[in-house]
Order: C-alpha cells, then sequence, then structure tokens
C-alpha cells in the first residue's frame, strides 16, 4: 500500500532516536528493549506521523510491521503492508495532533507534583540510604519532589519489602510526606524465574496458583509462556493483564502499598513478548501483543492506581499518552545519547506523547563529564521531567567503571562534584533547581493546554512554524510549552553555538534583551548556561 501526504519531511513515529525528520528511512513498527544506544530501535513506537506539508498517517494496529518514506515531487510517499486499516489527516501539525489525540485519547494530566524535580538510584537499596540520600538534598536546597525507589523489595515477588533493609516503610512513607516528597516504587512484569540461590516460598506459591488460575501468558499449547534465555528476566513468565481476575490477583498483592502511601509505581519493562505464537486471555495471539503488551501492562496500573497517584513507564504504544508519563530508557553518560535523547523526545512529542522525560546524563556507564551532566542538567530543568538516576555499579557497564567509581556510581550533583572535584557543580544545579520550582506555574498551565489539544510541551520548532523551512529543519530546537524556545549545547568542548529564532518578537528569558525573528545569531553558552527566550 501506498500512501501520498503532501509535504518534504516526516516526524514522529513514537520516541525515535536516530533522526528527527525521518524521510528515506525504515521504520520498524515495534516494541523492542535495547539497552543504551538504542539507534534505529525503539520502546515507544507509535504508527502515526506528519508532515510539514500539513500531512498525518495513522495504522490501526497492534501488530509489528515496516513503513519506509520516500520524498517525491508530488509530496511524501508512505509505502506499508496493504492489510492494516489507515487513516490520514490534513492540516497543520497542532490540528493533526489535536484530531489524532481525540482519536486515540488525550493525555492525561499528572499531579502537580510531578513536575518537580525527581531523583533517583538504584543502589538507594536501603531505607538508611535513602533517609540519607533525602537529607543530604534537602541539606543542599535541592529538595526533590519525587523519590524513586527501584531496590526496595524482595527481589523475587517485587511486591514485598525487603524487611531487613526497609525494616519500617510506613514510617520512611510518612517522613518523606511530611517534608513534602512523593514515593514512587519500581515494577515489573514478570513472575520471576528465580536465581539457584535465592529461595522465596511465597513466590513460588504465588507462580503455581498463576499457572493453575491462567493468570499467565500461554504458548499454544497452553504451557506457560516464558520469556527467551538470554533476554532480561529470561525463563520468567508474564502476567496477562488481558485476563480481568489475573488483574484483580496481581492488583490485590500490591494494594497494601497504595494503602501504605506509596504515590505511584515506575513500571519498567513490559517488551517482554518475543513469540508470535503466545496465547492470550482474550484471544490475541504473541503477534498482535509483541506491541500491545505493553499498553495493557500501563493501562492496568493507571486503572490501578486511579488519577491522584502517578505511573513512569518505558514501554508503550498508540494511547501511550493515556497513561501519562514515560522516560526515555537506559543510555550510557555520552554526548552522543545525550544528542539521541533530545531527538527522541521531540519525535514523541509530536505522536502525541508530552509528558516524556530522560535520565539527565545518561545512568549508566562511566560516570559523565562536569561539562556533559551540567549540559544535560540545565536542559532537563527545561523539559517535561527533570529527573536523575543511575544503575547499580554492578550493572551491565561495570567493568567499564574505575573501582573509585563503583563506590560512587550515582548521578546526584553532590556526587558529581566529588567525583570530579568540581564544588561549583552544585551551586549550579541548586540555581537550576530553584528555577524549576519557579517555572511551576508556567509549566502546570501548558500540562493543561497539552492534555487540551495534544500540543507537546517539548515541541520541535514544525510544530508552530511548519511554512518555515529553516524552522523545520531545526532539530536540536525546541518550545518548552507555548512560549518559551530552548537551544542547548549539544557538542562537548563549546562555548557557544547558532540560534534560530523563528518569525515573532523574543526577549532573552535571562538578560529581557530584545530580538525580532526570523533571525539566525550566535550566541555564547558555557557548561551551566541554558540558552532560552520567551516569545511575547
Amino acid at each position: 500500500m501506498k500512501c501520498l501526504l503532501a509535504g518534504q519531511a516526516v516526524y514522529g513515529f513514537g520516541e525515535r532516536f536516530d533522526a528527527l525528520n525521518q524521510e528515506g528511512l525504515v521504520r520498524e513498527n515495534h516494541v523492542y528493549e535495547t539497552f543504551t544506544n538504542q539507534g534505529a530501535s525503539t520502546y515507544l513506537p507509535i504508527p502515526f506521523a506528519l508532515t510539514d506539508g500539513g500531512g498525518g498517517l495513522y495504522v490501526d494496529t497492534m501488530e509489528k510491521f515496516t513503513v519506509f518514506t520516500e520524498k517525491t515531487a508530488d509530496g511524501i510517499v508512505f509505502t506499508l503492508p496493504d492489510q492494516y486499516d489507515v487513516r490520514t489527516f490534513t492540516g497543520k501539525p497542532l490540528e493533526v495532533l489535536k484530531e489524532f489525540t481525540a482519536l486515540t485519547g488525550r493525555p492525561r494530566v499528572p499531579p502537580d507534583w510531578a513536575f518537580g524535580l525527581w531523583m533517583s538510584a538504584n543502589r538507594w537499596d536501603s531505607q538508611a540510604v535513602v533517609e540519607e540520600v533525602v537529607e543530604e538534598a534537602v541539606r543542599q536546597g535541592m529538595k526533590p519532589a519525587v523519590v524513586v525507589i527501584e531496590a526496595w523489595s524482595d527481589e523475587a515477588t517485587f511486591y514485598r519489602f525487603d524487611k531487613e533493609r526497609f525494616p519500617n516503610p510506613e514510617g520512611m512513607i510518612r517522613d518523606l510526606h511530611e517534608k513534602g516528597i512523593r514515593l514512587i516504587l519500581w515494577q515489573i512484569p514478570v513472575l520471576k524465574k528465580l536465581e539457584p540461590w535465592r529461595v522465596c516460598p511465597e513466590h513460588e506459591a504465588d507462580c503455581a496458583e498463576a499457572v493453575q488460575k491462567g493468570y499467565v501468558v500461554t504458548n499454544a499449547d497452553g504451557s506457560p509462556y516464558l520469556i527467551p534465555e538470554g533476554r532480561w528476566f529470561g525463563g520468567s513468565m508474564i502476567p496477562d493483564f488481558t485476563n480481568p481476575a489475573a488483574c484483580d490477583w496481581w492488583f490485590g498483592k500490591r494494594q497494601y502499598l497504595l494503602d501504605m502511601g506509596v504515590d505511584g509505581f515506575k513500571t519498567d519493562g513490559g517488551e517482554f513478548v518475543y513469540d508470535d505464537g503466545a496465547r492470550f486471555f482474550d484471544g490475541r495471539t504473541g503477534a498482535q501483543m509483541k506491541n500491545g503488551y505493553a499498553m495493557v501492562y500501563t493501562r492496568a496500573y493507571t486503572d490501578f492506581i486511579k488519577e491522584d497517584r502517578m505511573l513512569f513507564s518505558r514501554a508503550g504504544y498508540t494511547g501511550a499518552q493515556t497513561t501519562p508519563m514515560h522516560w526515555a530508557g537506559d543510555q550510557q553518560s555520552t554526548w552522543e545519547e545525550l544528542r539521541h535523547v533530545v531527538t527522541a523526545g521531540l519525535n514523541a512529542g509530536l505522536s502525541g506523547l508530552p509528558f516524556w522525560g530522560f535520565d539527565l546524563a545518561g545512568f549508566a556507564g562511566k560516570m559523565p563529564s562536569a561539562e556533559l551532566y551540567l549540559r544535560s542538567f540545565c536542559l532537563a530543568c527545561f523539559a517535561p521531567v527533570m529527573q536523575w538516576h543511575s544503575e547499580p555499579a554492578s550493572g551491565q557497564f561495570s567493568e567499564l567503571l574505575a573501582a573509585s567509581e563503583e563506590e560512587i556510581n550515582d548521578r546526584s550533583p553532590w556526587n558529581m562534584a566529588k567525583v570530579t572535584g568540581r564544588p561549583e557543580i552544585i551551586d549550579i544545579c541548586r540555581k537550576f533547581t530553584k528555577e524549576r520550582e519557579r517555572l511551576l506555574p508556567y509549566i502546570l498551565k501548558e500540562a493543561s493546554v497539552s492534555a487540551n489539544t495534544g500540543r507537546p510541551l517539548m515541541a520541535a520548532l514544525v510544530t508552530d512554524w511548519p511554512e518555515d523551512k529553516e524552522a523545520c529543519a531545526v532539530d536540536d530546537e525546541y518550545m518548552f510549552g507555548s512560549q518559551l524556545l530552548v537551544a542547548p549545547v549539544l557538542e562537548e568542548g563549546v562555548i557557544g553555538r547558532q540560534v534560530y529564532l523563528p518569525k515573532g518578537n523574543w526577549s532573552d528569558y535571562w538578560t529581557g534583551e530584545q530580538t525580532a525573528g526570523p533571525c539566525r545569531l550566535y550566541k555564547e553558552c558555557r557548561a551551566g548556561e541554558l540558552l532560552v527566550w520567551r516569545l511575547n
């Protein structure tokens, strides 16, 4: 099947890391887990794209497929399989996004507190460590709005606190709430294949019950489907969220966490359906659920937590904007990865997904340089989600770490100051943390606009200036909301950059200096600074 849309450039297709304008590229529509350096793969494909010429296209299927786009004299030709229903849209990008999100679900606005500072590290694996880190953050003048704890559970059931490491979770949660801090706990949709040395009778009983009652995804012969060995959580079963009884059973074991005061969940994974022949309770097969599983998983959790709590997910598909907040998955601390997450965020926004973020300066591998960390921290201040995070020192890139780094593989500003010998990092990060707090009324107003219209909160310039060919070609600037233009420095060792300001009257966010667009200008911007203009 071939579809022709007006235009010369193509954007969207979900959270795509490798290019903003994807004309001429092959796009595989497949929810797929790639640990760092995602390239052409993505955790969050959306079979929707728009052009700079006033068109959009949506393929209504959960199945994996491939699409190719090509520029011709008449416009953009989309080549895709014949068997799917395709809907086309006509209008400017904002009009197309409004119509697309009306069709697939308006974005759900996260709670106000979700737009504050998030902090996380996988190595925060005990109540004592969490309390110590929070105390240090408050002392440094960077009190978080949200703390994420990944290593909180018994590592078997994933719903029981480890009693030795977290002796009083109720007290910990109460203390966090008294400080005005919310708590998010990590989740994974598996019934885990335990390590040979790990013993957990409760988990073994859960697995037996889930198999007996049909609460897990199965193979065609009715045996439990297992994640392939060699993949993340290989050998584990996965719950079947298309089965209402399975959902009741799964969340019944987690209800006490909400009763205790937990404010939401970080729903990791969701990319676990590898076999086309897998079978689901509602009759769908693995071929139909390679992409769909991420959505039944996150929608089940969204229904469970209700609207006053928060879900933060990695994988998704059509309708992901309703679940409602996502992050870009796993990146190393490199300049290339920073550039790629900006691209991913812009494509996500142009796919109807406004509430999105990334682990600032990456979360894996060698510690970032002071320059990379500061560039990323300043950028994250003007992004939908502002969060630092790090993998455990024993993670997949542990062989890259020096012995000294293994003890402090933590991307908090105070650890970065210690690692780099640059104490000014703390002052700069404190400044931008306070700036984030000052921005909150603006962010909340713009988030409401996003929810009502589908407008990206982090929007490529083509969103607002589709007739401006220079604006359409810019892939390293964006509008944060409808008024603030952000031009981050994404290259190592430079102290400024060329900036394109589209048509309009602009004022420098920091100095108030006025500039009339359209124009190009060079501005100095050292590490610890960020170029921002306000559209008057």
